[in-house]
């Protein structure tokens, strides 16, 4: 079976490979209508479209790199390879910009006349269909494969389409007897390039700083809301490696399930995450503890280990009131239990039983008297056996009544 990430970037380094040539290929052709007629438009989208082929280069570095395994110096791998990438195609564009700005200032400055202006239409239109095509296929990719830097690089193609068909506008303002029309596009496709260095900039900077978009916390959650025994999710966290999404997801869980089945619970998480999730590579899943329930000044709780019943006892706070909590993790059939606190006035019972059916959690029906400092016996019986556990509570320091 091959890994999906081979397989993604193999896709990423064909749309790539075809990009190269078909923007190659508009470059020459252009190249040698600009020798021909001089216009410094065409001049400022030749050496754009250039760059961009030149970007080609590193991305398809990055994709190779992104293929080898992780080691145990690099544990994930190489996916950050891919930002450096980003950050490289950046820093060409913005070096395209500046070059083709600086020529479009000089020829306002010192204006040269502009020839066969068929061959700079037919040129400009060129480059349009060329920028589309690479457009087309670098988007399409950089989707499939949830590539920042790939789709980032096929809007800046779709762009420079635009900035091409400026060309012949500036083509046609000169044929109209408006000489400075050429270097005036020159100078507005200089803008234009400006603004694509400041969308990839900020896309590709985005990821790099762990970055994710807003909804992809919100479909965690989403997805969450699909399993049955999670109560709540109390963090959520994604970040990218490479065109790879990793997620770390806290939740709490039902107090009364056991662990066999919180393995379950977390199992079928994990499940809808790669469901709702597409990009998904790793995710984790953590339990949490819900927030403490218990009194402010709340014994610690008692541990149960005993032959009928295996938990924890503690006093919590309900909606009725505090309350003698059991969460039992090992029970016998037909369990009760009982609460007998020593008191000096006699003995204080509080008999427990399920809540809302569910024989993993006991509850007591009223509230133990003040204080909470205390010698108490846990009393547990079923029809075959019974038992009692001897236990004290003791108030927190700075609580004792």
């Amino acid at each position: 079976m091959i890994d999906a990430t081979i397989a993604t970037t193999d896709r990423g380094i064909w749309a790539i490979k075809w990009s190269f040539v078909i923007l190659a290929l508009t470059a020459a052709m252009q190249i040698v209508v600009v020798l021909i007629s001089g216009s410094v438009a065409l001049l400022a989208d030749t050496i754009h479209n250039v760059a961009d082929a030149t970007t080609a280069i590193p991305l398809w570095i990055a994709f190779v790199l992104a293929r080898r395994k992780p080691t145990k110096t690099f544990n994930y791998g190489l996916g950050r390879v891919e930002d450096l990438a980003g950050i490289i195609i950046v820093m060409i564009i913005l070096f395209s910009a500046l070059v083709a700005g600086y020529q479009a200032i000089s020829r306002l400055i010192n204006p040269e006349p502009i020839s066969h202006l068929g061959w700079l239409i037919g040129a400009g239109v060129i480059g349009f269909i060329g920028n589309e095509a690479v457009a087309v296929f670098r988007i399409r990719v950089g989707r499939e494969i949830n590539s920042a830097a790939l789709i980032a690089d096929g809007y800046h193609a779709r762009t420079d389409g635009l900035t091409s068909l400026a060309v012949v506008a500036g083509a046609i303002g000169v044929w109209l007897g408006f000489p400075l029309a050429d270097p005036i596009v020159g100078l507005l496709i200089t803008v234009a390039i400006f603004g694509i260095v400041w969308q990839s900039a900020r896309s590709v900077l985005t990821r790099m700083l762990d970055g994710v978009e807003p909804g992809v916390v919100d479909e965690i959650e989403h997805a969450a809301a699909h399993v049955k025994g999670i109560e709540k999710v109390t963090g959520a966290k994604a970040r990218w490696l490479g065109h790879k999404l990793h997620v770390d997801v806290a939740v709490v869980i039902d107090e009364g399930v056991l662990l066999a089945e919180a393995n379950v619970i977390t199992s079928r998480l994990e499940g809808e995450l790669f469901a709702h999730i597409p990009a998904l590579a790793v995710a984790t899943v953590r339990i949490v503890a819900p927030e403490p329930q218990g009194h402010h000044h709340a014994p610690d709780p008692f541990q149960v280990n005993g032959k009928l019943a295996q938990g924890l006892l503690e006093i919590v706070d309900t909606a009725d009131g505090e309350r003698f909590r059991l969460r039992v993790s090992r029970h016998a059939e037909g369990l009760s239990a009982t609460v007998a606190i020593k008191r000096d006035v006699g003995l204080e019972q509080h008999a427990m039983v399920p809540v809302a059916g569910n024989h993993h959690l006991l509850q007591s029906m009223g509230a133990p008297a003040e204080p909470h400092e205390f010698d108490a016996e846990l009393v547990l019986s079923n029809a075959a056996d019974s038992e009692r556990l001897s236990f004290k509570m003791l108030e927190p320091e700075g609580h004792h009544h």
